[in-house]
């Protein structure tokens, strides 16, 4: 019975073992199925149908290739389906993957193979959606070789050219909001270099250099993160240039005042923009300060202006301890203090060069000059309130204002002439002395040809010889009644006098040997 029991159990376990083996086959059969989905190429990506045409091999290879990193062999398999299938659907997205395989593979040389790609597919097929990615790649190449501001700016200049020309040739793209951030950040090294130069020409007090750069700026990359600071320089140059203007004492007062306040009018022009433009940013207490030193009168923003740089800023990451730190290890530049918002600028207005601020000054010159002429509005009665007194006393000559009119002289049988000359009333005739004039006679004769004598005396004496002013005193010299301090003599054993000199006083005196300790002191260990 005991046996029975033993061989019913041992098949039930062996029919529970079967029926577990029929449970499981299905399930390791379905996941079997499954990978071979995940690894499996024939699905046409383009047509969403399963193929195996011998061109879409070559395409799935060529991308197994790529993503492995086999760059070489997907180029020769995407060359081959080029070649072999001129017709095939695949056309457009094998040459495509060559671009896309230079450029992930990298280096100098193998990004400049991929642009040449990249503007060969734009130029084959310019209006399918693969072209703005294309141009959008071109760009990207450019961005990834940019160097810091201080640097060669060559491949910023070129990344800006083509994220711009992505932007305006395909508006319609889903990728023009990456590429619009992307060309604020190219935007933002190249504001940062050119204040950077405008900067250092202002610390030279070169105020056209400074102005152009920095004028430069202001036209043409108004989202850039200093922009406030940048208005701050460009209202202080020329608010030195006013300076420069005032402490010229070459330039008749007049003209000098004038120049001083056109160069100020500009100056406070530049600190209204900061305070009306930007005004959430830091340096807008600055603006407002030098207006009230100005005496002139503070703006307020509207809420729109305030609220449009509210979100400006608010945009912007802060600049951390971190970004600064992998600024100096990284090859490119920090770009995390760009605006997220905003359009950029897509047309670069006319650069402005040094030789122009140049011109801008000279033709101010001149039209404050013109004003000052005797013909000009206002001049009329700055010159009839000439005189040599208030001349004297503006600083500047005579004649820059109105010319003198000088009195008339008097003509013979006048009392005098007033003007410390003498006139003769013919060749031959007596000449008459000038009234009050008090010089002797002459001893020899009046010469019959002269018409004009000589003003002045005609004493050949000399003057005496004044006395010479006493030198001062010495102050290292013995007085008269004064007894010179005399020498210590000691007298040696041997009877030889030894001479001492009197010790000086070193109380005051600083010395880097070491002084005794008195007091208190002596317990200070230092």
């Amino acid at each position: 019975m005991v046996e029975m029991n033993k061989v019913r159990g041992a098949k039930m376990v062996a029919a529970g073992v079967l029926a577990m083996m029929v449970l499981l086959a299905p399930t390791h059969a379905s996941a079997k199925d499954k990978k071979k989905k995940q690894v499996d190429l024939s699905a046409n990506p383009l047509a969403d149908v399963n193929s195996k045409q011998p061109d879409k091999e070559l395409y799935d290879k060529a991308m197994l290739a790529i993503k492995k990193g086999r760059f070489d062999q997907a180029r020769l398999d995407l060359q081959t389906l080029l070649n072999t299938y001129p017709d095939s659907e695949y056309q457009m997205r094998a040459k495509l993957a060559v671009g896309d395989s230079w450029f992930k593979e990298g280096g100098t040389a193998a990004l400049t193979q991929a642009e040449a790609e990249y503007k060969d597919f734009i130029t084959f097929f310019p209006q399918t959606p693969e072209a703005a990615e294309a141009q959008m790649k071109v760009g990207d190449i450019y961005y990834m070789q940019m160097e810091k501001p201080d640097r060669d700016f060559t491949n910023a200049q070129n990344a800006e050219r083509e994220y711009r020309a992505m932007i305006s040739q395909f508006p319609d793209s889903p990728l023009v909001p990456r590429a619009k951030q992307k060309l604020r950040e190219v935007q933002e090294v190249l504001a940062e270099r050119e204040f950077l130069i405008g900067q250092y020409y202002e610390s030279r007090a070169n105020w056209a250099g400074a102005l152009a750069r920095l004028q430069t700026v202001a036209d043409t990359y108004p989202l850039y993160s200093k922009s406030d600071q940048l208005w701050i320089l460009i209202g202080d140059a020329y608010a030195g240039e006013a300076q420069q203007v005032r402490a010229s004492a070459a330039l008749p007062a007049a003209v000098r005042e004038r120049l001083t306040q056109v160069y100020l009018d500009k100056a406070a022009a530049a600190y209204d923009h900061v305070i009306i433009r930007y005004p959430m940013m830091q340096h807008v207490e600055d603006a407002r300060d030098r207006l009230i030193a100005m005496n002139r009168p503070i703006p307020e923003p509207t809420q729109a202006e305030i609220a449009a740089d509210d979100a400006e800023e608010r945009s912007r990451q802060p600049m951390r301890f971190t970004d600064k730190t992998l600024g100096i290890l990284k090859h490119g530049p920090t770009v995390v203090e760009a605006a997220h918002v905003g359009d950029p600028t897509l047309d670069s207005p006319e650069r402005v060069i040094a030789p122009d601020v140049t011109r801008e000054n000279q033709q101010i010159f001149v039209q404050a000059f013109k004003a000052e002429q005797p013909g000009a509005a206002g001049a009329t009665q700055t010159a009839k309130s000439a005189t040599p007194a208030n001349a004297a006393a503006q600083g500047t000559d005579q004649s820059a204002t109105a010319p003198l009119e000088f009195e008339k002289v008097p003509t013979t049988g006048d009392s005098g002439t007033g003007i410390g000359a003498s006139i003769v009333s013919s060749p031959n005739g007596a000449a008459s002395e000038t009234q009050g004039s008090t010089a002797p006679p002459r001893s020899t004769p009046a010469d019959p040809n002269a018409v004009v004598k000589a003003v002045g005396s005609t004493t050949t004496s000399l003057p005496a010889a004044e006395a010479p002013v006493a030198a001062p005193s010495q102050v290292n010299d013995i007085k008269p009644g004064e007894v010179p301090a005399q020498p210590v003599v000691a007298t040696t054993g041997k009877g030889k006098k030894k001479v001492k000199a009197p010790k000086a006083d070193l109380s005051n005196v600083s010395s880097s040997k070491k002084k005794k300790k008195k007091g208190l002191s002596k317990l200070n260990p230092f």
